[in-house]
C-alpha cells in the first residue's frame, strides 16, 4: 500500500502538541487565551502574572455560561504537561516565566493564516523565487566567460539606470506592489523570529542526548567524556551550534545591522507604509531589536548548556548518576527475574518504612517560635580561628590580592626597624582587603620570612563591617632578607 508511509507519519504527527492542540475539545479557547497573553502583546510572562490573567479570563467565560470547573493553576499545569507552553527560570529571576512552545506558535500562525486570507500567488513572492534561482545559478557557475558576460550585462543595466536618473527619469515601485512586498517581508521575518524558539529546543534536546550518552557509557572513558575532558564544547561544536553561531555573527555584524536599520528607517518614511496596520508598523520598527533579543536568548542558552555539560563532567557528578542508573538497572533485572516466581497478588510479608507522610489536620499544626529555641546561657566570645599555611596557596588562586601594596607596607615598616611580624605590619597598615590582605601577608611571609615557634593574633575589618580576628603562625620579616 503506497499510503502506508504517509499514514505512519501522520499518526506520529497526531501525537505531537501541534495536532493535539488543534484537535482538543477546548482547543479554540486554549489557543485564544495563549495567543492573547503569550503571543500578541508579550512573549513571556512571570508565573504569578500569567496565572492571574488566566484566572480572570476563566471567570469571564464562566459568567457567559462556559463550563471550566478547574482552577487557572490546574489548567496551566495541564497545558504545561501537554507541551502547549514552556516554563523556565531565567538566571537572576525571582520566579519562573511562561512562554509558548514552538508547536503552539505554529498552531497560532496556522489558524491566523486561515482567518487572515491573503493571496498566496503574489507577484513579490514569485519575484523572490525567480531572484533566488538566478542568484543560485550565477553562484554555482564555474565558467568564467559566462560569469564575465553576466557582470558586463549587469554593469550596462546599472549605467543605463544612472543615465536615466540623470535625465530625471525616476521609476519607483507602485504603492500596491510595495505594500504587498512589505507584507511578504513581515511574514518572512515573523517566521524567522519564531525559528529561534525551535533552535533553542534543539539545543535543549542535544543537551539531554549528550547527558544520556554519558550516563549510558559503561566504560571508563567514552567518546563524549574524552572530548569534554579535552575542553571541547560539544554543544557549540555540534552542527546546530555551528549553524547558529554563523547566523549570530551575521546578525551582530555592525555593517549588516547598520544597513538593516537604515533600510527600515527608509521604508517607514515612504508614503505606502502609512497603509500598513499599526501592528505591522510596530513589527517593522522593532524588527532588529526583536531578532537580537530572540537570538541573544538562544545564544545564552547555548553557552549555558555548554558550561553546565562541562561542569557536569568535570565535577564528577556524572559518576554518581551512573551509579544510581546502574543500581536501578540491577533492581529492574532482579524484578524481571522474580516475576515468574512471585505472583503480583502474593503477600511479601515485608514492610517498607517511611514510604509516605503522616497526614494530620491543619488545626494541629503549630507555628514555629524561634524564641523557644534560644539557649539559656548568654553567648561567650570564641577563640580566634587558626589559619593553616597549607591552605594559603588555594585561597590565593581564588582571589586577587594587591601584593604590590603589601610589599610597600612591609618595606616601609622595615625602614624603621630591623624586623617585624605580620601583626606589626598590620598594626601600622591595616588590612585594606580584609582577609585577602592577611592571606597575602602570609603568602609573602612563607616565601621571604622567618618562622618562629608560637602564634600571634591579627585582626581586620571585613567588607560587611564586622571586626574579626585570627590566630596565625608567628613569622618575622627581616630587613636584610626581604627584597
Amino acid at each position: 500500500m503506497k499510503a502506508d508511509k504517509h499514514i505512519a507519519s501522520y499518526r506520529r504527527l497526531r501525537s505531537e502538541a501541534f495536532w493535539r492542540l488543534l484537535a482538543a475539545d477546548n482547543g479554540p479557547v486554549i489557543l485564544a487565551l495563549l495567543q492573547v497573553h503569550l503571543y500578541d502583546a508579550e512573549r513571556k510572562l512571570p508565573a504569578s502574572v500569567f496565572h492571574e490573567r488566566i484566572a480572570r479570563d476563566l471567570e469571564d467565560l464562566r459568567a457567559k455560561g462556559d463550563l471550566f470547573p478547574q482552577s487557572a493553576h490546574a489548567y496551566v499545569m495541564d497545558w504545561l504537561a501537554a507541551g502547549f507552553i514552556e516554563r523556565r527560570l531565567p538566571a537572576g529571576a525571582e520566579e519562573e516565566e511562561y512562554e509558548l512552545s514552538s508547536a503552539t506558535i505554529e498552531a497560532v500562525r496556522f489558524v491566523a493564516s486561515r482567518i487572515e486570507r491573503r493571496p498566496t500567488t503574489t507577484e513579490s513572492r514569485l519575484a523572490t523565487v525567480i531572484q533566488q534561482i538566478v542568484h543560485l545559478a550565477e553562484a554555482t557557475d564555474a565558467n568564467p566567460q559566462t560569469r564575465i558576460a553576466a557582470l558586463i550585462g549587469e554593469r550596462q543595466r546599472i549605467e543605463e539606470e544612472i543615465a536615466s536618473l540623470k535625465q530625471g527619469q525616476l521609476k519607483t515601485l507602485p504603492e500596491p506592489r510595495a505594500l504587498e512586498r512589505a507584507r511578504e517581508i513581515i511574514a518572512l521575518a515573523d517566521d524567522l523570529a519564531g525559528d529561534f524558539h525551535r533552535v533553542r529546543e534543539q539545543f535543549d534536546k542535544l543537551n539531554r542526548e549528550l547527558r544520556s550518552r554519558i550516563m549510558d557509557n559503561e566504560g571508563n572513558r567514552g567518546e563524549v567524556l574524552t572530548a569534554l575532558f579535552a575542553g571541547v564544547d560539544l554543544i557549540a561544536e555540534s552542527e546546530e551550534g555551528q549553524t547558529f553561531s554563523a547566523f549570530w555573527r551575521l546578525l551582530t555584524d555592525p555593517e549588516q545591522s547598520a544597513a538593516l536599520e537604515q533600510a527600515l528607517d527608509a521604508i517607514m518614511s515612504r508614503r505606502f507604509s502609512a497603509q500598513l496596520s499599526a501592528k505591522e508598523r510596530k513589527f517593522l520598527l522593532r524588527l532588529t531589536s526583536a531578532l537580537l533579543d530572540e537570538g541573544g536568548t538562544v545564544h545564552e542558552t547555548l553557552q549555558h548548556f555548554a558550561r553546565s555539560l562541562k561542569n557536569f563532567v568535570q565535577s564528577r557528578e556524572y559518576v554518581e548518576q551512573q551509579r544510581l542508573s546502574r543500581l536501578l538497572r540491577e533492581a529492574q533485572r532482579a524484578a524481571i527475574a522474580l516475576k515468574d516466581e512471585i505472583k503480583s497478588t502474593e503477600a511479601l510479608k515485608y514492610a517498607l518504612q517511611l514510604t509516605s507522610s503522616r497526614l494530620r489536620s491543619l488545626s494541629q499544626w503549630v507555628l514555629y517560635d524561634p524564641a523557644k529555641q534560644l539557649p539559656a546561657s548568654t553567648m561567650v566570645p570564641g577563640e580566634a580561628a587558626p589559619i593553616d599555611l597549607e591552605s594559603i596557596s588555594e585561597l590565593i588562586a581564588e582571589s586577587e590580592i594587591d601584593f604590590r601594596t603589601l610589599r610597600n607596607n612591609i618595606r616601609a615598616v622595615l625602614a624603621e626597624r630591623s624586623q617585624a611580624s605580620i601583626a606589626d605590619v598590620l598594626t601600622l597598615y591595616p588590612a585594606a582587603q580584609g582577609l585577602g590582605s592577611v592571606i597575602g601577608m602570609l603568602a609573602l611571609a612563607s616565601q621571604q620570612g622567618t618562622r618562629l615557634d608560637g602564634t600571634e593574633t591579627v585582626s581586620w575589618w571585613g567588607k560587611d563591617q564586622h571586626y574579626r580576628r585570627a590566630q596565625i603562625p608567628k613569622i618575622y620579616f627581616l630587613s636584610e632578607q626581604f627584597i
